[in-house]
């Protein structure tokens, strides 16, 4: 694994999508606490050493002089880090970046050693060669990097990295050893000179292939083939003592909606994000996300339904309504039926500390089936209310929504004036069989959170305030074979149902 990745997977807290919404373009919003931020730098840690391992030392080279002997030419090859222990580490926000540093750390290398040099005598040169272990203590390694965003993306930088060595230990095996022993010590310097730069340079190239992958990853995550979630970031990662805070749109929407959304659309800095910081994140989502949904799929002419069965069929025949609405039975004896169901405007979801909940408009359209012919008679104007009923499975957020009450009025008739108390049971059963089931079929499959592929929300639980929700959640990561064994039905947190 490259250590690149080490990097992704410190920036995936980034990543995360932490927005603190701002007052016009932000819509999401995430909190990586102190308690997430050590777990993505023990993350971290462990990717860095599995990714880092082993590496290769540059060669060194050494003409050392001895008295009666002359020069000689020391080699020192194939210096490979092939085990690295951290002792402790830690990181810290500052204004401008994050820092990580790991301190106590020991590594042990191996390599090869060799020298030669001319004598006057026969033989004319003497050579010796063999291996040696090599023990480095108490090394420390920090990067500071800084995060800002850049045209809808994040942009990496890393500000300062460095690598250093207090003690170095070598231990020679092979030939006369014994005897060369001082000889090698020469080395300490350099080998612990050329273990700082590698580590270095590698963390600095971590760092910039990283850069790189965070500009390419995609501004919009698709929710289906109508909708995508826009995940482009709005302004810059705000950084506090135990937390970072990133602010990113968040709002459902294809590209040549965006403008029209946001114009009709407004919302507040949060107040809060989780409880005490308790969990390693908090997703904070603004009704406006819930809303622009809502408009998004009304647009697109998708809340729009011809109810041609239902569960008792004789509903949808003339005969059934005679004593209902007498002069329908008369004009069209013993007709067929069909029930055209479309939303006048986007629902409006709501949500507040004691509910989440949502009106719709809509019109109902009696239409009398004839030949060929399908002949409206009567339009009722709808207001709904309902009650929903939200819950967290795997990374997706969902839910379900159940009828509470609704009111009619008559919008137009071909058949005269009807008496709508009497309508009032078969148009409540139209919704809750018809209406309801259709709406918690699309609710139940949710859509994704803005969270990086391979982490998982784990213990999530749903704080509802003013105008938003709020998901404060665990996180845990899994690579590719921990999740082919997971590809059961996610977990998923307790419906949270209030009414509006």
């Amino acid at each position: 694994m490259d250590v690149r990745w080490c990097y992704f997977f410190l920036l995936l807290q980034t990543f995360l999508f932490s927005p603190s919404h701002s007052q016009t373009d932000s819509f999401t919003s995430i909190l990586i606490s102190q308690n997430g931020l050590d777990f993505v730098k023990n993350l971290l840690v462990n990717k860095a050493i599995a990714s880092i391992i082993p590496l290769q030392i540059p060669r060194i080279e050494k003409s050392v002089r001895i008295p009666f002997l002359g020069g000689i030419d020391v080699v020192v090859s194939n210096l490979t880090i092939y085990e690295l222990d951290v002792a402790s580490s830690y990181v810290k926000l500052g204004e401008t970046g994050v820092v990580i540093v790991a301190s106590g750390t020991t590594c042990n290398l191996s390599m090869n050693w060799h020298y030669s040099y001319a004598t006057w005598i026969p033989p004319m040169e003497i050579s010796d060669q063999g291996i040696a272990s090599v023990q480095v203590e108490g090394m420390e390694i920090g990067l500071s990097l800084g995060l800002q965003s850049d045209e809808g993306g994040l942009k990496l930088s890393l500000s300062e990295c460095g690598c250093h060595v207090k003690d170095i230990s070598i231990e020679l095996e092979g030939g006369a050893s014994w005897f060369y022993q001082g000889m090698v010590n020469a080395f300490k310097d350099q080998i612990g000179a050329s273990v700082e730069s590698t580590i270095s340079n590698k963390l600095t190239e971590g760092v910039s292939d990283l850069d790189s992958f965070l500009q390419s990853l995609p501004k919009e995550i698709p929710v289906d083939e109508k909708a995508a979630l826009n995940v482009t970031f709005t302004s810059d990662p705000v950084l506090r003592d135990s937390s970072i805070t990133f602010e990113i749109d968040g709002l459902f929407t294809k590209t040549e909606m965006n403008q029209v959304l946001k114009s009709s659309l407004r919302k507040t800095v949060p107040s809060a994000i989780c409880p005490e910081n308790s969990k390693m994140l908090g997703i904070s989502l603004d009704e406006a996300v819930f809303n622009s949904a809502a408009a998004l799929y009304y647009n697109a002419e998708f809340m729009q339904w011809i109810v041609d069965k239902v569960p008792g069929q004789d509903l949808l025949n003339t005969a059934r309504w005679r004593f209902i609405i007498p002069q329908l039975y008369r004009k069209y004896p013993n007709h067929d039926m069909n029930l055209n169901i479309s939303l006048s405007s986007p629902p409006l979801v709501k949500i507040s500390e004691q509910y989440v909940g949502a009106n719709v408009n809509a019109n109902l359209v009696i239409d009398v089936l004839e030949a060929d012919q399908v002949i409206p008679v009567a339009c009722i104007s709808l207001e709904i209310r309902g009650s929903g009923a939200l819950r967290v499975m795997g990374n997706n957020l969902g839910g379900s929504v159940k009828l509470e009450d609704f009111s009619m009025s008559l919008e137009w008739s071909n058949i005269g004036n009807l008496h709508l108390h009497l309508l009032q049971p078969i148009v409540w059963t139209v919704i809750q069989t018809v209406f309801v089931p259709y709406a918690n079929d699309h609710l139940e499959k949710g859509f994704p959170l803005p969270i990086i592929h391979g982490f998982t929300l784990e213990n999530a639980e749903i704080i509802c305030s003013s105008s938003e929700i709020t998901i404060c959640s665990d996180v845990a990561y899994l690579d590719s074979q921990q999740r082919r064994s997971r590809l059961s039905l996610p977990r998923s947190t307790p419906l949270i149902t209030t009414m509006l």
